[in-house]
């Protein structure tokens, strides 16, 4: 792997070649380290520069950020730090430092050190390559713990011994499982290894942390390679129980259940080649939660999962406080649960217009979502069998369309509003005017009358008397 095409880059910045005079006026030693250096020769594109100083990092930053007539600067002095702004660059800036750690924190202790103690603190080989900014070999590449061997031969290590790296941060851990996902890359064992020995370490991390890495594992290109790897190295007992625990086949007779965890996998992958919907692919992920709580072996039938969408949908709830997920997502995700057995149940021919009508209404906006989930769920390696249920799908969209076209329910709720229902039933606000409203919406779902103003209107001078005189007693 070559670095002339980094040193051109480099030499093609007027703004780092100003940097790189700083350099001299300050006395001091100035690199582009990390992440920017990993994406450029893996041809991915980056935007965050980050730039190790061998001296006083935020006192260089704000030279610098004169210099190119930034005023704008964020100082962060606990952490040695400044960041500004500049030709649609993100630069950071920090001096180099030594860190140590207390067994209760990832928050280290820092002083200052020299530019191998810094590159040394870093997570992973691939993150440890630098480039020189100083005049004396500006633009060269440093690799001090060979990275591009590993990028080359795409496999993820610690420049360190991994157990006093993932002692140090466990952070770390989930870092090397988002990478393998985002880059497609293997993992070395003495990683794995070492997350084994310290998974329970991530206690010690905030949710919100956690999180945050686990969502970006789903958010990328192929998920299946980070979540492997977190059941593989016993992270996900401790990141998210729930899938840990659908791990594993179980046998009677001549009856066993697929390993819904490897299916799951597949699902969230499935749903990955397709959209990008970050909420999809959690809702394919937990899509089967409770299948292990709902598994029942019944003779002469096999193994039965009755329930689990219902009760997954409803787990969701504690899921999402424990995990810390965006509540606003929660709603979605239970209608994806509770949702995905309900197309394959319309395929038959003698399926009514008011089975498909319901489908629609309860899907709303996210009956799209819905069928791609439903898709994506097909996992048996048999083509024949895969082809039928794509097709059995097919024809469901196909009523879906004809009945949609036929009676407009996308956003459905009833024509006629409750304020009028109140005015002409002469109602004060009641539970008795939603009563009204659900058997207008109730009857348009059943096809006794059309989903319009006028045949709703009538359908409620019909049904009026009725609920005001038991509205009355």
């Amino acid at each position: 792997m070559q670095s002339e095409e980094i040193i051109d880059f480099i030499e093609g910045k007027k703004f780092l070649k100003i940097a790189s005079d700083l350099t001299e006026e300050c006395g001091v030693k100035l690199y582009i380290v990390g992440g920017f250096v990993r994406d450029f020769l893996l041809k991915r594109k980056s935007t965050e520069l980050d730039f190790v100083v061998t001296g006083d990092g935020i006192e260089f930053t704000k030279l610098l950020a004169k210099k190119l007539n930034v005023e704008n600067i964020a100082v962060y002095k606990n952490f040695g730090t400044a960041h500004f702004k500049y030709d649609d660059y993100n630069l950071e800036f920090v001096g180099a430092r030594k860190e140590s750690y207390s067994k209760n924190s990832r928050n280290p202790f820092v002083e200052p050190g020299t530019f191998n103690d810094d590159i040394s603190r870093r997570d992973f080989t691939i993150n440890t390559l630098a480039v020189s900014l100083n005049r004396e070999n500006f633009g060269q590449l440093i690799d001090t713990f060979n990275g591009i061997i590993d990028l080359e031969e795409k496999i993820i290590r610690t420049p360190l011994n991994p157990n006093i790296t993932f002692d140090d941060d466990p952070l770390r851990i989930m870092r090397a499982f988002r990478f393998a996902a985002q880059l497609n890359f293997i993992v070395h064992n003495d990683i794995i290894e070492a997350a084994k020995n310290l998974a329970d370490r991530l206690k010690i991390i905030s949710q919100e942390r956690i999180t945050d890495e686990f969502l970006k594992i789903l958010a990328s290109k192929k998920p299946s390679v980070g979540l492997l790897y977190l059941e593989k190295a016993d992270i996900m007992r401790v990141v998210f129980p729930e899938i840990s625990q659908m791990t594993g086949v179980e046998q009677v007779q001549d009856f066993h259940h697929k390993d819904v965890f490897l299916h799951t996998c597949k699902v969230v992958d499935n749903v990955a080649e397709v959209s990008d919907n970050l909420w999809l692919r959690f809702s394919a992920l937990v899509h089967d939660i409770a299948k292990p709580s709902t598994k029942k072996f019944v003779e002469g039938t096999g193994w039965t999962f009755h329930g689990h969408d219902e009760i997954g949908a409803r787990m969701m709830k504690y899921i999402f406080r424990r995990m810390k997920l965006p509540f606003s997502k929660r709603e979605y995700v239970e209608k994806m649960i509770r949702l995905h057995l309900r197309p394959i149940a319309l395929v038959n021919e003698t399926v009514t217009d008011s089975a498909i009508r319901r489908l629609i209404v309860s899907a709303d906006d996210d009956l799209d979502d819905l069928l791609i989930l439903c898709r994506a769920d097909i996992t048996s390696k048999n083509p024949e069998k895969v082809s039928r249920y794509l097709s059995n799908y097919d024809r469901v969209m196909a009523k879906v369309k004809e009945v949609s076209e036929k009676d407009e329910l996308r956003a459905f709720q009833s024509p006629v509003r409750g304020d009028e229902i109140m005015r002409i039933c002469n109602l004060s606000p009641s539970k008795t005017v939603g009563l009204i409203k659900s058997d207008i919406e109730e009857a348009i779902l059943e096809g006794k009358i059309k989903n319009t103003y006028e045949d709703a209107f009538n359908y409620l001078l019909e049904i009026k008397d009725k609920y005001i005189s038991s509205n009355n007693i």
